[in-house]
């Protein structure tokens, strides 16, 4: 007999229940994993109760949360936690070709694709300094794309008029998570103009127009990396990041780190401080500023160069065992701005492999 959602659910909720009690420091999205669901059916079962399902007016949402003041914004993939405090300003909602957001505050700042986010909520949970609020958006397949965390210096009542205002009417704990199209494999490099895709590689004239460029030929990031000239692109070692980290610490290089998925990108530009290594992670954990790298998921790392209006732009990219890209480091610069020696000069002490 086959089983109703309902009934689903609540089979859910009381295998979260028991599997909680039993695991209270597990963090729920790997909690998630091991339940063989996803982190967005786990808060469903607890809509009503310390979850409030929002409704699908994310833009709209998102040009209110300056009311909150200042929050923790965090953003992650599977390897890379990035979480940055500020405040949520100067929100820009574009309509065209696919909805897109930005927000260009001095803290907080965004690059959003609504075409992945899919649920909403409103979420109160326990916390070892009492009851965490927040706002929670996931995927399709309830992977979480990004979190709104009130501080000590939030206005809660702004909080609660947003829960209030956003509130989506059905109540239910059923929602229907689905996967996310599998990535197309990579063209054949033989079915690529190598030749004519290094040269318009050299051509560029802004980082921006580097993904046209990627989809002009037909060709993966990560690809495109290993197909580009030696001088524009090659691998160092895997944990590169590491030593660029501990260095730009060391000198107190200005720099700007871009963590995302497929729903959003979050960046973080200025200084870093306190650098630490615990078991598996490399972590960076200063006041406003905090990043989490998985160190055993890293499979590559490429220093990247790219030409512009304002000279070459270098960056250092990093890729999970998927050769998915999911986190990229650059000199702190604005266009117009040529980039900073030191930071060139910091990647080139750095072997290729």
């Amino acid at each position: 007999m086959t089983r109703t959602g309902t009934e689903k659910q609540v089979d859910l909720k009381k295998r979260w229940a028991q599997f909680r009690a039993e695991n209270p420091q597990v963090r729920i999205r790997d909690a998630a994993a091991k339940l063989g669901t996803s982190e967005a059916e786990l808060l469903a079962t607890e809509i009503g109760e310390t979850v409030v399902r929002l409704n699908e007016d994310f833009p709209e949402l998102l040009q209110e949360l300056h009311t909150l003041g200042r929050i923790m914004a965090l953003t992650r993939n599977d390897e890379i936690v990035h979480e940055r405090k500020g405040e949520y300003k100067n929100v820009e909602i574009m309509n065209g070709h696919g909805k897109m957001g930005l927000v260009l505050g001095d803290d907080i700042d965004l690059r959003i694709f609504f075409a992945g986010w899919h649920f909403g909520f409103a979420v109160t949970s326990e916390s070892p300094r009492g009851a965490a609020r927040s706002f929670q958006f996931f995927d399709r397949d309830g992977t979480a794309v990004h979190k709104v965390f009130l501080t000590d210096a939030s206005d809660l009542a702004a909080y609660e008029n947003l829960v209030g205002k956003y509130r989506r009417d059905d109540r239910s704990r059923t929602i229907n998570v689905s996967p996310k199209p599998e990535k197309l494999a990579d063209k054949p490099d033989a079915e690529i103009d190598v030749e004519e895709f290094r040269r318009a590689w050299a051509e560029l004239k802004d980082t921006h127009d580097f993904f046209p460029l990627l989809k002009k030929f037909g060709v993966g990031r990560e690809q495109a990396l290993r197909l580009a000239d030696r001088e524009m692109a090659f691998t160092v070692a895997a944990d590169a990041y590491k030593y660029v980290l501990e260095k730009a610490s060391e000198t107190k290089l200005p720099i700007m780190i871009f963590v995302g998925n497929d729903g959003i990108i979050q960046i973080h530009t200025g200084e870093i401080k306190n650098v630490t290594e615990a078991r598996d992670w490399f972590n960076v954990m200063d006041e406003r500023f905090n990043l989490h790298i998985n160190q055993s998921e890293i499979a590559s790392t490429w220093i990247v160069r790219k030409p512009t209006a304002d000279g070459v732009v270098s960056s250092l990219e990093i890729f999970n065992r998927q050769g998915k890209n999911i986190a990229l480091f650059f000199g702190k610069r604005k266009p117009g701005i040529p980039e900073k020696a030191e930071w060139r000069e910091l990647l080139a002490t750095i072997q290729s492999k």
